[in-house]
């Protein structure tokens, strides 16, 4: 199987490229490109003749524009990057007949409510990344080409930056923390993003009445204080110096942001453990895991 990644250096593409190796020839991509190779999503038609030359199985699209706040004012290097560079992708892996898998975010729903959001909801998103985000999808969707859309959530890892590592930076520095309490989500580490799919793509490749869309995320729920009062605990436990002594739960409005933020990021993920016989763990082992890979450095 040959196997197309780009984004190796984002926090899930660094993870895929360890992942994926068992399934066979893993051409692994950044935006600098490499030998008249082209990784650059903000060069659509290149990555496209990309995808052409190779004639891979399988895209892995682990490349997006992620700065939530700066899209409401880079509305059209995002649009370019999550919408038309994954159209041009979608339809080059039609015309090759190679699998697309790609990764999406909670950000393509409105964030109203209580309950997990079901893949079968409608998408409504309250700021730019995540309309051009869900205009990704459905592009993909609309392409025809087989694929994988794995909608995700609150990603971390130990490479990047990411909320596990900044808290643990400034509970380091600062006495006095707040945090915000209002918004409900579940962290979900780049390991185990990477872990399933190497899982989920060869059974799509042998059955592909299973591709489509699925919400990839750990199990459980918190809100941004209390996953970091987890962290600080755990980094205690681990004999980890803290110099923070208070944390203060704190609603959203009292920091406000350019790009408005959902309050329910909850992801229902049983479709994905029931289609494909999988597990999900709660959201706890992988920052213990994480923190520990962190903090033994």
């Amino acid at each position: 199987m040959k196997i197309l990644l780009l984004g190796k250096n984002g926090q899930v593409g660094w993870e895929l490229q360890r992942a994926l190796a068992p399934l066979g020839e893993v051409i692994a991509l950044d935006r600098h490109g490499a030998q008249g190779l082209q990784g650059d999503m903000s060069q659509p038609d290149a990555v496209k003749e990309t995808i052409l030359k190779l004639q891979p199985d399988v895209v892995v699209n682990a490349s997006a524009y992620t700065a939530v706040d700066l899209a409401e004012t880079e509305q059209g290097l995002a649009q370019c990057i999550n919408f038309h560079a994954v159209q041009s992708v979608a339809e080059a892996c039609l015309e090759t007949g190679a699998l697309l898998v790609h990764y999406s975010t909670d950000y393509v729903f409105n964030g109203q409510g209580q309950t997990a959001f079901l893949e079968s909801h409608e998408v409504d998103p309250i700021n730019v990344y995540g309309q051009t985000k869900a205009q990704g999808e459905q592009a993909i969707a609309a392409s025809g080409c087989k694929y994988l859309i794995f909608r995700t959530s609150w990603v971390y890892a130990a490479k990047g930056k990411n909320f596990l590592k900044t808290m643990l930076n400034l509970a380091q520095q600062r006495e006095e923390l707040s945090i915000i309490d209002d918004q409900i989500g579940a962290p979900t580490s780049a390991e185990l993003i990477a872990d399933i799919t190497a899982q989920v793509i060869p059974q799509v490749m042998r059955d592909s009445s299973k591709s489509g869309i699925y919400h990839l995320v750990a199990s459980g729920e918190t809100s941004w204080f209390d996953y970091a009062n987890y962290v600080f605990e755990q980094a205690k436990l681990s004999g980890a110096e803290l110099a923070v002594a208070k944390v203060n739960p704190i609603p959203t409005e009292a920091y406000p942001t350019p790009a408005s933020r959902p309050h329910n990021s909850r992801l229902n993920n049983q479709k994905l453990q029931s289609a494909f016989q999988l597990h999900l763990p709660d959201w706890q082992l992988g920052v213990q895991r994480t923190l520990m890979e962190l903090l033994n450095q």
